[in-house]
């Protein structure tokens, strides 16, 4: 079970999948929204420059109805007023084409938005198969393609025949009118038809949008094991990640034990805790901590001391409070100044006597160090007692 659960498309596209798909000219399109999108346009376009468009149709009707004696004897007149008459309508009509052209072009950018991709250009071999073409006819796909066909189909009719019958009167009585009004009225009900066909076509954009932005996820839904797999590919093996977390790790700590010989004194729990504190008057504002630890790493931080006969000190409480409100070669905090100050006042001493003898300096016993920076005076560790 679990196998299969694997191998079926479960998973929402990734940013990745997501990503090539659009690299490859694959994003979701409704082409019901950009056909709705231009006769709209068209529509209103007409509404807008209707009375423009007719004067002009109508006097090129009435220039290339007209004919002067002097066409029959020169040809080259009658080609001239046959082309000025083509230009006079491409020049009335250029607003409604270049409108038309922008619709068409700006359609796309409302589901998917503009895709330029050289990868959608190459011919693909494989939907040449007929097995494949035959297979595809009777796929989800084309099956929506024929509801949506049959109900545009069946909205259009009831629309025509609604507008049909509530105007049927005035069709019924263009023939009683004169001339000019029957071909105004019938631009009115071709233009007014025309919008209310279209206006009932974008119920099926408003259906197909979603739809269609449907299919694309679901086209594009991953199996678990291409997820794992796209993210070993994007991210690395997690067995190598770790494995070189690790190493960095060592390296790291490697590194904080090589300093532990060039530390003033090392501060310890004395158990559970051990830092290094190095000060070097004039190059540094405030002392730092080269290294820390704890349990075994506390412990290894103190044999390194031993061996290079750097001075320990226990003080469990300022050992506790460095650890956890200090990082790695940060200076300590300003409220353990006056401690840390002791500490390292007390191992300048000891440099001198055991250099030149005489009066031992005692351990520095009680401290400054405030209760709000020991993490045992905030939560109380059962089982964890200072020494």
């Amino acid at each position: 079970m679990a196998e299969e659960s694997d191998l079926e498309k479960t998973e929402d596209a990734s940013p990745k999948r997501l990503e090539k798909a659009r690299e490859e000219g694959d994003v979701p399109r409704s082409r019901e929204l950009a056909t709705v999108t231009v006769l709209l346009a068209a529509g209103f376009a007409m509404l807008m420059m209707g009375g423009q468009l007719a004067d002009a149709l109508k006097t090129s009707m009435s220039s290339g109805l007209s004919f002067q004696r002097a066409y029959a004897y020169d040809p080259m007149l009658l080609l001239m007023k046959i082309s000025d008459n083509i230009y006079n309508l491409l020049l009335a009509f250029s607003p409604l084409a270049l409108i038309l052209f922008f619709v068409a072009i700006a359609s796309p950018a409302l589901i998917g938005g503009w895709v330029f991709s050289e990868k959608a250009l190459i011919p693909k071999f494989g939907k040449l198969n007929p097995i494949t073409g035959f297979s595809n006819m009777f796929s989800k796909n084309s099956v929506a393609e024929l509801v949506k066909s049959i109900a545009k189909a069946i909205l259009v009719g009831l629309v025509s025949y609604v507008v049909i019958s509530h105007d049927m009167e005035s069709i019924l009585s263009l023939s009683l009118l004169p001339l000019n009004e029957s071909i105004a009225e019938v631009n009115h009900l071709l233009l007014t038809s025309f919008l209310a066909i279209v206006s009932a076509l974008v119920l099926i954009a408003a259906i197909d949008v979603p739809f269609q932005l449907y299919q694309y996820a679901e086209k594009l839904k991953m199996t678990k094991e291409e997820i794992k797999r796209e993210s070993k590919e994007s991210d690395g093996n997690p067995e190598i990640k770790s494995r070189i977390r690790q190493q960095q790790r060592e390296m790291s700590r490697r590194r904080m034990m090589s300093e532990i010989p060039n530390a003033d004194v090392v501060i310890t729990n004395p158990t559970h805790y051990a830092v290094a504190i190095k000060y070097k008057e004039g190059g540094m504002l405030a002392p730092v901590v080269v290294a820390k630890g704890a349990d075994a790493v506390a412990l290894k931080i103190r044999e390194v001391a031993d061996e290079h006969k750097v001075l320990i000190v226990e003080s469990p409480k300022l050992a506790r409070a460095i650890y956890t409100h200090t990082e790695l070669e940060h200076e300590i905090p300003e409220a353990l100044y006056t401690a840390v100050a002791e500490i390292l006042a007390y191992v300048f001493q000891m440099r001198i006597f055991n250099k030149n003898g005489g009066y031992q300096p005692e351990v520095p016993s009680t401290l400054p160090v405030p209760d709000e920076l020991d993490p045992h005076s905030l939560i109380p560790l059962p089982g964890v007692e200072d020494v």
